[in-house]
């Protein structure tokens, strides 16, 4: 069993990452204020002092304990860091991202009585402070004596607090969603004070305030946390944590994508070509902002050049570069900026279409951004980086790089630095559990989408959808469907992207390259069929992938062309799927979309006439 500390943000993203697996946990919070739903947890409320922790652990059998709990709340941390050693039980800390925001605006503040100290100096007589209830008491010295507000959250054991504190109720500011910016217009404070609460904690947004009305923003830092933790920054660090401690929960293991490898691996090269320091493990950032460690296998280093040499971990995905080594070359360079190349095993680009230019390394954006951010924040020269995949050449034969003009060796790609498994049956079954959970927060509409990238298109179109209601499927468009109608989902959002949409609208309920292949054949029947020119049956003829379709296809064409294949690929899950359907059909780039409310709402004017 695990136990949760929660209550934040981070809390939630703990329960919809233990969600995802199979054992059981407690999800603990100092109240029930905090809504939110455990389809796996069970949920508990209380504080606990060192003995109630330490016997609850006993009674339940826990196993890891995650505190996703504020970063002040320090009592808490030093109680679970006493109650794990005492059962030597291991903690993981979820901690917060922080907020990407530097400014002369900001003063930081060890505490609160530094703050104090360095307000009285600074001349400070007007202060909006957002740092909450429980920060009025350690702030009395300097509120007794000049003129303070406090935002607190409307409820009534907040005012109960502020009352006890002696705060006067007429500078109590109740919290309402991004009201920084309006309480400075209307107080005109000289000043703000605020916690380094990260990117959760709308930090950014309020130094973004401050600095618009030049005011002066007083950060009172994190307080450190015990040593013995084990920190995380979200997501995915969580759940590769949990599954090296407690390998039984989750039935199948994440991995690293080939992109994350060469990102790590390059990273320790330049660090030894720098410092001459061979480090054994490596943090980085994954394109979501989360900081990741990964081995490091060796670090050669010579007078220019040095390099590093990683082992793949594609977890249990069936992936055939797993266990390959990754290595990377940096070298210093007269020129500006990053320049990559291929050694032994990538490929090399042959075709359009693929996002880099012909005769290009098979190294893609996401890789290569991922790793010009890594290098570029140790050394601001130029920089020659080559990427090698000892064997590439021989497993690139058994991927379907061939087929998309990729030559001689295999693609370091990776669109979020994380490998997901792909068991075909225990992905259908984690697909159940997702989709069990998504019912159970409510999630309306629920929207299935490949993966990453096309998630992150339609994030941006359901805002409000909490993350359970995005679920991938991967290839498995068949079984996501049946599983929907299956568990009786009520409304359903299929977002595609052109590759698979080809395939679908042939009638492939099952996208993957291994089970079928694009068919130039079929898109000119389609072109034909609904009315396309004889220039783009002429462009289609000539083109090698499906995303070519982007920008080979004249305006109108492409408007026919579009919303035909979405038409098919709508009547294709309509015949497995009843409910209330929307198809969407993604570009690449996510900024055009065309969707089937457009042609459904069309064929309903014609019924009427």
């Amino acid at each position: 069993m695990i136990l949760v500390f929660g209550g934040t943000t981070e809390g939630r993203i703990a329960v919809s990452t233990l969600d995802e697996g199979e054992g059981g946990y407690f999800y603990s919070t100092l109240s029930d204020a905090q809504e939110i739903e455990c389809a796996h947890g069970t949920r508990i409320s209380g504080s606990m002092s060192a003995d109630s922790m330490l016997s609850f652990c006993k009674q339940h059998g826990i196993r890891i304990i995650v505190d996703a709990a504020h970063p002040f709340a320090t009592r808490l941390h030093d109680t679970v860091a006493v109650t794990a050693d005492r059962l030597a039980i291991p903690v993981i800390r979820l901690e917060r991202l922080p907020a990407d925001c530097e400014s002369d605006h900001i003063i930081p503040c060890s505490d609160f009585n530094d703050a104090i100290g360095k307000m009285r100096h600074d001349g400070v007589t007007r202060l909006l402070a957002l740092t909450g209830v429980n920060t009025i008491s350690p702030l009395k010295p300097f509120w007794e004596k000049r003129e303070t507000f406090f935002r607190i959250l409307d409820r009534e054991d907040s005012v109960k607090k502020a009352l006890d504190a002696g705060f006067p109720t007429s500078r109590l500011i109740y919290y309402r969603p991004d009201d920084t910016p309006r309480l400075i217009s209307e107080l005109h404070p000289n000043a703000i004070i605020t916690k380094e609460s990260g990117a959760s904690g709308g930090f950014a947004e309020k130094v973004q305030a401050a600095i618009q009305h030049n005011i002066l923003i007083y950060v009172v830092r994190r307080p450190p946390l015990p040593k013995s933790f084990i920190t995380v920054e979200g997501t995915h660090g969580l759940r590769r944590a949990i599954e090296r401690l407690l390998p039984q929960f989750y039935p199948l293991h994440t991995g690293f994508t080939t992109g994350s490898c060469a990102t790590a691996a390059a990273k320790a090269a330049l660090i030894a070509l720098l410092t001459g320091e061979k480090r054994t493990e490596i943090t980085f950032r994954i394109p979501e902002g989360e900081r990741m460690a990964m081995s490091v296998k060796s670090v050669e280093t010579r007078d220019e050049d040095a390099t590093a040499t990683v082992i793949k971990d594609a977890g249990d995905d069936p992936d055939v570069t797993d266990k390959s080594e990754i290595s990377a070359r940096v070298a210093f360079a007269r020129h500006e900026g990053i320049r990559f190349s291929g050694g032994e095993g990538i490929g090399i680009v042959t075709l359009p279409g693929l996002g880099l230019e012909v005769g290009e390394a098979a190294i893609n954006p996401v890789p290569r951004r991922m790793i010009t951010e890594e290098l570029t924040a140790l050394y601001a020269g130029g920089l020659d980086v080559t990427i090698s995949l000892k064997g590439g050449a021989e497993l690139a034969a058994r991927t379907f790089n061939p087929r998309v003009g990729i030559s001689g060796g295999v693609s370091i790609i990776g669109t979020s630095g994380i490998v997901r498994p792909f068991s075909h049956e225990a992905f259908v079954e984690s697909l159940c559990r997702e989709m069990n959970v998504a019912i159970a927060m409510g999630c309306r509409p629920i929207v299935v989408n490949s993966g990453a990238k096309s998630e992150k298109f339609l994030k941006k179109l359901f805002p409000a959808l909490p993350p359970q209601g995005f679920i991938h499927y991967g290839n498995a468009i068949g079984e996501i469907m049946t599983i929907s109608r299956d568990l009786g989902v009520e409304s359903l959002v299929i977002g595609i992207l052109i590759g698979k949409a080809v395939k679908l609208a042939e009638g492939h309920i099952d996208t993957h390259s291994h089970k079928t292949t694009f068919n130039r054949d079929f898109l000119l029947n389609v072109a034909r069929e609904c009315g396309c020119s004889q220039e783009a049956s002429v462009a289609i003829s000539g083109m090698n992938i499906a995303r070519e379709l982007w920008s080979i296809l004249s305006p109108s064409d492409a408007e026919m062309f579009f919303q035909e294949i979405l038409r098919r690929c709508h009547e294709q899950c309509a015949r497995i799927y009843p409910g209330n359907l929307e198809s969407i059909l993604l570009s690449d780039d996510g900024s055009i979309f065309y969707s089937s409310r457009s042609y459904l709402s069309r064929e309903s004017n014609k019924s009427t006439k």
